[in-house]
């Protein structure tokens, strides 16, 4: 889904401040209202499905009421949000980079928090006034979403400000080629803004506002929290919880948690899991060939290089070549370091011992995704064996895997680019399905089993 096709918004009603009570009694007068307008258009709310995110940044709502962001909160941070994002980082005579991390975060919730003590937050009459227009970047994801599938937006701001209940706003937006008989079909959003504990308390409330009967999908924009009351609460009711790992702080705990919530029977979403599809066809197709089929077994040797700062997707591939060959781990140990290495051991059906090496690399020039694979070399300690493969990404090649006077025996192939796995384009083709991914779970069954391996070395 491209970004930058999406038609433009016309603002059915821009953020306006309610009471969490009066919710859909206020979007009911929207759509009353916007019925048939003087010019004879009519306006509908949507019914595809329910697209709950928890934003624990709140970065938009943030910038929003410093008067930075108009248009819809949906918690995705596209081309609009980085624009907004660059203009509190001019005003406040930060570096123009348009990307948050979490200093600038905490610079915009110290902001919000002198401009609220001095009164001089953007007002919900101000905001109310702003008419909505697309900024000079490009539309965002939200733009795009809602182009493809109209739908109910819940965006839920988690605030470590003094509990003072929950502040809830709501708006609608309409893309303007949804046209059916001089009529348009809308997105309505809700943002609700609180404490943990205080959206907690109107978890109830939260649960009914996504539309009974309709597709519910929650993009938990945070580590899963399995014992959280509202994480519970909204998962029980929802098609697919979507998570993105590259975001994790913890791997280990926060994808153990993520096999928690298979174990309970949950669907859910990775995006990260969905970057790595690259890699893992490249893989199969190489193992397809009927000369290298058997040879596939012959593999004991792995080596994955990442960029060092988020081990999930090396981890995710090694569980997903363990699920495929029946490979159950049986050792763990970590070195940090410059490369901060990791070493799994697995042993085969037939009792074959193999290993595997997790290497983050101290790239100077990150990408976009925190974690991103760099290389991987499969190999057997079998010289005669016809397995070796090496593949590598198109921005860092395979000088180090290469390395060692063995390449000849390696087949070396580049995997394609990967310029459409960014976190919108992948969430956008994710709301276009729902339900459970049989090889992803397989996939983190073994990583779960291996948790257990780190658990007890940490002891």
């Amino acid at each position: 889904m491209s970004t930058t096709q999406s038609p433009p918004l016309v603002s059915l009603q821009a953020p306006k401040d309610v009471s969490i009570e009066t919710i859909e009694a206020e979007l009911a007068q929207i759509w009353n209202t916007y019925g048939q307008n003087d010019e004879g258009m009519a306006a509908a709310r949507a019914t595809t499905f329910s697209f709950l995110v928890y934003e624990p940044d709140a970065i938009q709502a943030l910038m929003a009421a410093l008067g930075f962001y108009t248009g819809p909160v949906d918690g995705v941070a596209g081309p609009r949000t980085v624009a907004a994002i660059k203009s509190a980082q001019k005003a406040y005579g930060l570096p123009v980079t348009g990307t948050s991390n979490p200093q600038f975060v905490q610079l915009i919730k110290e902001k919000f928090k002198q401009s609220k003590e001095a009164g001089t937050l953007t007002s919900a009459a101000e905001r109310l006034a702003q008419p909505y227009s697309p900024d000079l970047e490009g539309s965002g994801i939200a733009d795009a979403i809602a182009s493809a599938n109209p739908c109910r937006i819940i965006t839920l701001c988690p605030t470590t400000e003094e509990d003072e209940g929950v502040q809830a706003q709501v708006s609608a937006y309409c893309p303007i080629q949804k046209r059916n008989q001089n009529s348009l079909i809308c997105c309505e959003y809700i943002t609700l803004r609180g404490t943990a504990s205080a959206l907690e308390r109107v978890g109830g409330i939260i649960a009914e506002l996504m539309i009974p009967e309709l597709p519910k999908f929650i993009w938990w924009k945070a580590s899963p929290e399995i014992d959280y009351g509202l994480f519970q609460r909204l998962a029980s009711q929802a098609n697919t919880i979507i998570v993105d790992s590259s975001t994790f702080s913890d791997p280990e705990t926060d994808l153990s948690q993520i096999g928690l919530v298979i174990q309970r029977g949950l669907a859910i979403a990775d995006l990260n899991w969905s970057r790595l599809a690259p890699w893992q066809e490249l893989t199969a197709e190489n193992f397809d060939l009927p000369e290298r089929r058997a040879a596939v077994r012959e593999i004991d040797q792995i080596v994955l290089d990442y960029e060092k700062g988020n081990h999930a997707q090396a981890l995710m591939y090694l569980g997903w070549v363990a699920s495929r060959l029946k490979w159950r781990p049986v050792g763990y140990s970590h070195e940090p370091g410059d490369y901060d290495i990791r070493r799994v051991s697995f042993l085969s059906a037939d009792q074959r011992p193999i290993e595997a090496e997790l290497a983050g690399l101290p790239l100077a020039d990150f990408g976009e995704v925190l974690g991103d694979l760099v290389s991987i070399k499969l190999g057997s300690t079998n010289p005669d064996a016809n397995c070796g493969l090496v593949l590598c990404s198109s921005t860092m090649g395979c000088m180090r895997m290469e390395a060692g006077g063995s390449a000849q025996s390696y087949r070396i192939q580049q995997v394609s680019s990967l310029g459409d796995q960014k976190t919108e384009q992948l969430l956008g083709r994710q709301l276009q399905r729902w339900g459970r991914d049989v090889l992803y779970e397989e996939t983190m069954a073994v990583i779960h089993e291996l948790f257990q391996l780190i658990a007890d070395h940490d002891q």
